[in-house]
């Protein structure tokens, strides 16, 4: 099927808002042919312990502020955004090595989560800690300052969060050395 096959409308986004973070720099960048990690797996933890770490803020721009109404109720929001810094002629990978680990085996982009994707749509569940009229503070949020902010929605376990989910040994195997719990 072509993509426009079925007649989809033009689909177009519009940024509500930007990141504002202390994380200047990706961790991972696309090359030609595979993601190139930036440090070693000892900087890596580093660095997952300083986005852990982080508060950053959401400014979402005047026009769209009272959209934010009633999301200081919830604990957790769902982040979306757009990884600015990658080069559109680098989002034709199909396969990487996760996190550009040759010694993980290769895996279609879909099974990743690579900013490196045909739409590169970037997805994260962070704490909200404040809300202050059109900028939220949260914590963990991977996003580069500057990355436009595409959506925030509430996080609700009961819709999202999933029961007994499993993922491959090499995903459970990068979350071990990094610390993490799945």
């Amino acid at each position: 099927m072509q993509p426009n096959e079925n007649k989809w409308p033009e689909m177009r986004l519009t940024p509500v808002g930007v990141v504002r973070s202390d994380i200047k720099i990706p961790m991972l960048t696309a090359g030609d042919s595979d993601l190139e990690l930036q440090d070693r797996m000892e900087q890596i933890r580093e660095y997952h312990r300083k986005v852990q770490a982080c508060v950053c803020e959401l400014t979402i721009f005047p026009q769209w502020d009272e959209l934010l109404d009633g999301i200081e109720g919830f604990s957790h929001v769902l982040v979306i955004y757009w990884p600015h810094l990658i080069d559109p002629e680098r989002r034709t990978l199909r396969k990487v090595h996760p996190m550009g680990r040759k010694d993980l085996p290769r895996q279609g982009i879909f099974a990743t989560c690579s900013p490196a994707r045909p739409n590169p749509v970037l997805v994260s569940a962070v704490p909200l800690l404040e809300r202050n009229g059109n900028i939220l503070r949260v914590k963990g949020l991977e996003a580069v300052d500057g990355s436009p902010v595409i959506d925030i929605k509430p996080y609700a376990a009961s819709y999202y969060g999933a029961e007994n989910a499993t993922v491959p040994e090499w995903m459970a195997q990068l979350h071990r050395e990094l610390g993490v719990d799945l």
